[in-house]
């Protein structure tokens, strides 16, 4: 009796037991069922997709360069020298002067030229008269034709003794073949010069280009005459890749200005795989020799073509170009082919992507496929 009445209390607590562990396990299942589900909503920034003109461009980043000149103008700067030894007595420039083509910078003494021209004229004098009285000879066949042609040949040798002396005496005056600036004057009055020794230093300020460096594989883009614009708010020392990353600029005015593409170097620099450019520098400029500046190249141009901020075209881990595009509520993401990117837009073609249609911009990167947006900032 004892047994059974022990058995009968064990099943009863079990059961107890039992009770009490369901009690608690149904509970938190139908309190979650209970339970609202939250619906998910991204704070997002968005834009209109429209039609603009985008240009490709070939970015190139280099320096302010004197004109170095070609086969049809001199260079922009030339070292002034002395045409022969001799010494300077006069120096009718400075450092700093602005000279026009053809004024006299210096003069060597030109007493020795002086004497040699004497001398040339007076032989000059002397075969003229000799000539003149074998023409009368010759008149009454009292000469010989010898005789007349060595009086001829003396006066010609005369009067190009007489030329040349002459025109070494117009080379001791040095005269600037250029208008420009002198920014070194490395000779003084009273000093003795050699032949070919440096006098001054010439420069004509407003013949400048930007000699630029453009990597290999974007040359085959560039043609002569393509339309060049010239960033001068560069500032020394600001690397390319802080150019492209938008480095800030704020401490300098950033001008723009527009020129062509007038050289291309037909030879690669081996040691950095990249070819040099040129253009020139437009007159009012104030750019200086030695400046850094940034520069793009326009190769290509889509007129009226559908283009977005490129804050929201997202490339995904696979290599796909996508955007969001806004559908009432909702962001749905659209793959698209992305074009020219150009003055912080990009040119888009795709699914649904039209003049007007809504893309997230501000918060498109990881986003879903498909969610549920709050517009902001608008």
């Amino acid at each position: 009796m004892n047994r059974l009445g022990t058995f009968i209390g064990l099943i009863i607590l079990l059961a107890g037991a039992f009770g009490v562990y369901s009690l608690f396990q149904d509970k938190p299942a139908a309190e979650e069922a209970a339970e609202p589900e939250i619906a998910t909503q991204v704070a997002v920034q968005v834009a209109k997709v429209q039609k603009a003109d985008l240009h490709g461009y070939v970015r190139a980043y280099g320096t302010v360069e004197l004109d170095p000149g070609d086969g049809k103008s001199a260079p922009a700067s030339v070292r002034i020298t002395a045409p022969s030894a001799g010494i300077i007595t006069e120096a009718r420039c400075a450092e700093g002067q602005q000279v026009k083509k053809g004024d006299i910078l210096f003069r060597l003494d030109s007493r020795i030229a002086d004497v040699s021209i004497e001398k040339a004229r007076q032989a000059v004098s002397f075969a003229e008269k000799n000539f003149a009285r074998q023409q009368k000879l010759r008149a009454i066949q009292g000469t010989s034709d010898k005789l007349y042609l060595e009086a001829q040949q003396a006066l010609e040798a005369a009067r190009a003794e007489l030329a040349g002396a002459q025109t070494q005496r117009t080379l001791l005056a040095v005269v600037a073949p250029f208008s420009g600036t002198i920014v070194s004057l490395d000779a003084k009055v009273g000093e003795t010069v050699n032949m070919a020794q440096d006098l001054a230093e010439l420069r004509d300020l407003k013949r400048m280009v930007v000699s630029a460096t453009v990597p290999s594989r974007e040359v085959g883009r560039l043609k002569l005459g393509q339309v060049a614009e010239i960033d001068t708010g560069m500032l020394p020392g600001v690397s390319a890749a802080d150019a492209d990353a938008g480095a800030d600029d704020s401490t300098t005015e950033t001008r723009k200005l527009s020129a062509t593409l007038d050289y291309i170097d037909p030879q690669l620099n081996p040691e950095n795989d990249t070819v040099t450019v040129r253009t020139a520098v437009p007159a009012g400029s104030d750019l200086r020799p030695g400046q850094f500046v940034a520069m793009r190249i326009a190769y290509e141009e889509h007129v009226g073509c559908l283009a977005m901020p490129e804050e929201g075209v997202v490339v995904t881990p696979e290599g796909q170009t996508v955007v969001a595009l806004v559908e009432g509520d909702m962001a749905v993401k659209k793959t698209v082919r992305a074009g020219l990117r150009d003055g912080g837009l990009v040119e888009i073609a795709g699914d649904g992507i039209k003049e007007g249609a809504s893309v997230v911009t501000v918060g498109a990167y990881g986003l879903p496929e498909k969610t549920k947006i709050r517009i902001v900032g608008q």
